[in-house]
């Protein structure tokens, strides 16, 4: 039996610790009486975490459940008020616990956002000042730090759970949490005013097309159409500005994949959450404190193609790496998938260009369009409204080459009608008119899509 309070001979000799007295710090009357009272707590639970420390093994922690390590703590927690002379209430007594828990074992004030499933997104500017986004919109919440230490304290366990650092000499880092959430820390001296943090959060239940139908991204035709491109093996670009919703669409285009099928991922922060099984998942790697032992994504697609894999998802794309992905996506690697940051289809295809020339490789702006025309299928082009709402807004086809110039036709589009009286963004998917050329490729493999889904008409409800 683990015990978790540390035996006399361990513990160091107690120290006396004056209380914390935010009213010699602050004039009171620059607070109002909730501000004050979750100030208190703030540092109440601070002191108590400190006398924790001094008190239990550390070490068995990782031996323990939670349930177990909170039953133990709560007797050590009330035994820390009484001496204190602290008087809490039943309810009081809980929430401090649970957050004294948070502290010990998680990310600390960050733990109640975390669970939050109505947040998208967190935004630490400094100690001080938290911000979420809830359904699009953001929000100032009242989550503090007790100070930069404290805030710099949680960056570093979120960092070195994942093998990175993050100091005055490597200021900045992109990590994940165990979820998969994305975070982004950049400290002081580059921060000037505190410690920046954004955690990009990811549902624990990967977002299906099923769902996006009903929350109103796609509609089901154009997801059908979507289906039977993935089932036919289409190489798709996925174009899309930031928080605009890319990997969420990758995610759930990636559920139409065969079981059968071997898949290799490559990102630099891992965050895909595919569903089939024969996934083999690969992650960037940062220099280290001497600048070594940096592995780039240009270096692990070129270890993919080495794999025996049938497709390759790559996570962005971003640089070099444009150039290994297209011609992975031309030697055999049908199915392929990257997102991309640009505004419109276009746009994702000068990009790509423009990413091919930072290969270094010597080659002609006409050779890279052919290589990019040769390779890309499908361009899908997803958006995030002024309401906060995520939709599919184009999907292209690219059918060759005409001149120097790629070309390329929609096949459907979001339309954008006004807003109602709430600001929300009215309009309808509609089709172009267009039948695409994938459609007879696709009906050779046995995938038939009802000629229907591309008949131009007043538009399909969203």
């Amino acid at each position: 039996m683990w015990q978790l309070r540390r035996t006399p001979e361990l513990q160091d000799p107690p120290v006396a610790t004056p209380k914390l007295s935010l009213d010699k710090l602050t004039p009171a009357p620059l607070f109002e009486p909730e501000q004050r009272a979750a100030s208190r707590q703030l540092d109440l639970k601070i002191e108590i975490h400190r006398q924790l420390l001094d008190q239990i093994n550390l070490a068995a922690l990782d031996k323990m459940s939670r349930e177990t390590i909170a039953n133990e703590i709560s007797v050590i927690v009330a035994e820390i008020l009484e001496q204190r002379s602290e008087m809490l209430n039943r309810a009081e007594r809980l929430t401090l616990c649970e957050e004294v828990l948070d502290e010990l074992l998680g990310l600390g004030p960050l733990e109640p956002l975390l669970k939050d499933e109505t947040v998208n997104d967190i935004l630490v500017n400094g100690p001080d000042s938290v911000f979420v986004e809830r359904f699009g919109v953001l929000e100032k919440v009242t989550t503090r730090f007790q100070d930069g230490r404290h805030l710099l304290r949680i960056i570093q366990k979120i960092v070195s759970a994942v093998g990175r650092r993050i100091d005055e000499s490597s200021p900045f880092v992109d990590a994940r949490l165990q979820d998969g959430s994305r975070v982004n820390a950049i400290v002081p001296p580059l921060a000037i005013d505190g410690a920046l943090l954004s955690i990009r959060k990811f549902s624990k239940k990967p977002i299906s097309m099923e769902r996006m139908v009903e929350i109103g991204s796609i509609v089901p035709q154009v997801a059908e159409v979507m289906r039977g491109i993935v089932l036919g093996r289409r190489n798709i670009i996925i174009s899309g500005g930031t928080g605009s919703g890319k990997t969420t669409m990758l995610n759930a285009l990636s559920s139409f994949i065969d079981e059968r099928e071997r898949i290799v991922t490559i990102e630099d922060s891992a965050e895909l959450q595919l569903q089939q099984e024969h996934v083999a998942r690969l992650e960037t790697r940062p220099a280290n404190i001497e600048g070594k032992g940096e592995v780039t994504q240009r270096e692990l697609v070129k270890n993919a193609l080495r794999m025996r894999p049938d497709r390759i998802i790559l996570g962005e794309c971003r640089a070099g790496e444009a150039f290994d992905m297209l011609q992975a996506m031309n030697t055999g690697h049908d199915g392929s998938m990257t997102t991309i940051h640009a505004n419109t289809p276009r746009d994702a295809l000068s990009r790509i260009e423009q990413m091919v020339g930072m290969s270094g490789i010597d080659i002609s702006s006409r050779s890279i369009r052919g290589q990019i025309a040769a390779a890309i299928n499908v361009v899908i082009q997803i958006g995030r409204l002024s309401d906060g709402k995520r939709k599919l807004l184009s999907l292209s086809e690219i059918t060759g080459m005409e001149g120097d110039t790629i070309t390329m036709q929609e096949i459907f589009r979001f339309k954008m009608t006004g807003r109602d009286d709430a600001g929300n963004v009215m309009g309808h998917f509609e089709a172009t008119g267009i039948r695409p050329k994938f459609a007879g490729q696709l009906a050779e493999q046995g995938i038939h899509l009802d000629p229907e889904l591309f008949r131009h008409a007043a538009g399909f409800d969203a």
